[in-house]
C-alpha cells in the first residue's frame, strides 16, 4: 500500500467517531486566546534560530515516523517534519480553517511533499485516527484551543502506545498567548496524560513539553477540571 494510500484510508477512519459536540464536557476554568494569524512568525525568522531543528530534536523524531502537525497553519512544522520522517514516515497537517486547510494541501502539492496529508479539524476535535502517531505536535496553538477536555479528551486517541505529544507553548498568561507549565501539566493530567520531559527554549519566553498516555481515558462527566 503506498504512503498516500495509507493515509486516505486512515483519514476515512477517523470521520466515523462521535462527533464532540454531542458529548459532555467541563469547560476550562481560565482564559482563550483568539486566533489573530494562520503565522506564527516568519519562517526565515524561525530558521535563523534553528526552532524547528530544535523542537525536533527535543521530540526524537527519526525517519519514518508517523506524526500529525495540529494548527498547522502555514505549514512551517508540516513541511520540516516530512522532510524529516522521509517517504517511509508520514505527516497529518490538521487546522480547523477551511482557508488555511486549502492553502496548505496547495502547499503540500506544490512541494510534492507525497508524505503529508492536509485535513480540516474542529476546535473540540482534530479528528484522528486511533492509535496512529508516534508524536502530535501542538505548536504555539494550545492557548487558543476553547474546550480543552474535550479536544485532548479526544486528541489522546491518536497516539500510539509509546506515542507523545508535544507541546511548544510561552511561559505567560493564556490571555497574553501563552500556557504557564503548570496550568499545561493540570489539564493534560486531567486527561489521563503526564508530562515526560519538559525544558525551556533557549532566548526566549517559551518551553517544550513532552506527554504519555499514563491512564484510562476518563468518561467525560469524571474529568476533573484545573482551577485557578
Amino acid at each position: 500500500m503506498s504512503t498516500r494510500i495509507a493515509l486516505v484510508a486512515l483519514l476515512m477512519l477517523a470521520g466515523c467517531r462521535q462527533s464532540a459536540s454531542e458529548i459532555s464536557f467541563p469547560q476550562a476554568d481560565r482564559d482563550v486566546a483568539p486566533i489573530v494569524s494562520d503565522s506564527f512568525s516568519t519562517e526565515d525568522a524561525r530558521d535563523r534560530v534553528g526552532e524547528a531543528e530544535e523542537v525536533m530534536r527535543f521530540a526524537a523524531v527519526k525517519p519514518g515516523m508517523s506524526v500529525a502537525d495540529i494548527g498547522a497553519g502555514e505549514g512551517y512544522y508540516t513541511v520540516r517534519l516530512a522532510r524529516l520522517v522521509g517517504a517511509r514516515g508520514r505527516v497529518l497537517a490538521e487546522d480547523i480553517v477551511p482557508a488555511v486547510r486549502d492553502r496548505l494541501a496547495d502547499r503540500a502539492q506544490r512541494e510534492r511533499l507525497d508524505n503529508v496529508a492536509v485535513k480540516l479539524g474542529t476546535p473540540d476535535d482534530p479528528r484522528l485516527p486511533a492509535a496512529s502517531f508516534d508524536r502530535i505536535f501542538l505548536v504555539h496553538m494550545y492557548h487558543e484551543v476553547t474546550s480543552p477536555y474535550a479536544f485532548l479528551w479526544h486528541l489522546r486517541e491518536g497516539l500510539k502506545p509509546d506515542g507523545e505529544i508535544i507541546v511548544v507553548d510561552a511561559d505567560r498568561p493564556t490571555r497574553r498567548h501563552g500556557t504557564p507549565p503548570a496550568r499545561l501539566q493540570c489539564e493534560f493530567a486531567a486527561l489521563g496524560l503526564t508530562r515526560v520531559r519538559q525544558r525551556p527554549i533557549p532566548g526566549a519566553d517559551a518551553y517544550f513539553a513532552a506527554f504519555k498516555v499514563s491512564g484510562p481515558r476518563p468518561a467525560p462527566t469524571a474529568i476533573k477540571p484545573c482551577t485557578g
